[in-house]
């Protein structure tokens, strides 16, 4: 989930197209020309524009599927770095004006989620460690590509109207990359409370706190399966003594390196933890399908250069790898509408040549 890759994977140019002002966005619209599908991509139908311009990622559906909930870094919103906003699909309009903001628009935010009864949310924050938007590490010597984890990062409850009801983790160290279970009962988040990120569970009130993984390496962006029983999620597992050592080293100053990451399932407590892909270099955002017996998610293992991230669907035993998406550069955050009948993605097409990430919505044909 954590969107920081789209800022330090995608150094390329992102893509946009235009359409009037004030067009009312009708889902159930069907056109003529696609034009905002690419040949290949057979699995989408109707593809529709949500924002134009920025950096829009992590879009999330209500449980209604009538609402999105996503980060954006757009300075004419007022947005130097990730905040919270949301869209009411069925009002949508295409305007400069900024969406409502539901973070409080200090520090920076990530991975929110709508909770169940589609009037509340979870979020990241590091408001409470500082108004500013904190550091971001300056490009490595070495070329190598890395996130920051804030350690100033906490999980929130808010309502619509951009009030924290509660605040659900309060522990040193990163919390953050929450979700919500189908039942709306349970959280899934990452945290680096045991020295680690691991993967940790906790009752929606923030009570409850289970620890789900224990292995070196960051566990992150975990989704539950359609029926709650299982999760999905992206990790690394350095092995050698040297990818330790770098992991261990960049850990303690904040910073982890994601450019080899492959998909692991398991139940809800932990058990039967097994991986899902060996594709090599980075997979990552992953989903069930709504029949909850595929995975769709972005990787850039077909990429001579990695640069190119593009969506595919998987089995849930490792079989039928599939590419969905055919974008020349950055296709991302998928996640199927509660019914399966749409998807919402984030991806660099049409973008008239500039660096914005923005949202897409389109019909989902199986």
């Amino acid at each position: 989930m954590y969107k920081f890759v789209s800022y330090l994977f995608v150094i390329l140019v992102f893509s946009s197209c235009r359409t009037p002002k004030n067009t009312i966005l009708n889902l159930n619209l069907t056109t003529a020309q696609d034009t905002l599908r690419f040949p290949q991509e057979v699995h989408l139908k109707n593809v529709k524009q949500l924002t134009f311009g920025g950096d829009n990622a992590e879009a999330y559906w209500s449980f209604d599927d009538k609402k999105v909930v996503f980060q954006a870094t757009n300075k004419m919103w007022g947005a130097d770095c990730d905040q919270i906003y949301y869209f009411d699909l069925k009002n949508w309009q295409r305007s400069q004006v900024a969406p409502p903001i539901l973070s409080t628009g200090k520090g920076r935010t990530t991975c929110s989620f709508f909770m169940k009864g589609n009037k509340t949310i979870v979020y990241a924050s590091t408001h409470e460690g500082g108004a500013a938007c904190p550091h971001v590490p300056e490009r490595r010597t070495d070329g190598k590509y890395i996130w920051p984890v804030y350690e100033t990062f906490d999980i929130y409850h808010g309502d619509l109207k951009g009030n924290i009801i509660k605040k659900l983790t309060d522990t040193p160290g990163y919390d953050a990359e929450a979700t919500v279970s189908p039942d709306g009962n349970t959280i899934v988040f990452t945290s680096t409370r045991s020295g680690d990120l691991e993967l940790y569970t906790m009752n929606a009130d923030g009570t409850n706190v289970k620890q789900i993984t224990h292995e070196l390496g960051y566990d992150g962006g975990a989704f539950f399966s359609p029926d709650g029983k299982k999760l999905i999620f992206r990790a690394s597992r350095p092995k050698s003594e040297e990818d330790v050592k770098v992991y261990k080293e960049l850990l303690a100053v904040g910073q982890v390196m994601p450019t080899n990451m492959e998909l692991y399932v398991c139940n809800v407590d932990g058990t039967a933890l097994r991986q899902l892909t060996q594709l090599g270099k980075a997979n990552w955002a992953p989903y069930f399908h709504p029949q909850g017996d595929k995975i769709i998610f972005s990787s850039n293992h077909a990429a001579p250069r990695g640069y190119q991230f593009n969506l595919y669907m998987i089995n849930l035993d490792g079989t039928g790898l599939k590419q969905i998406t055919f974008d020349k550069t950055f296709d991302s955050f998928p996640m199927f509408s509660y019914d399966g009948k749409k998807i919402i993605f984030a991806s660099n097409r049409n973008n008239g040549g500039t660096r914005d990430t923005n949202l897409f919505i389109a019909d989902w044909v199986d």
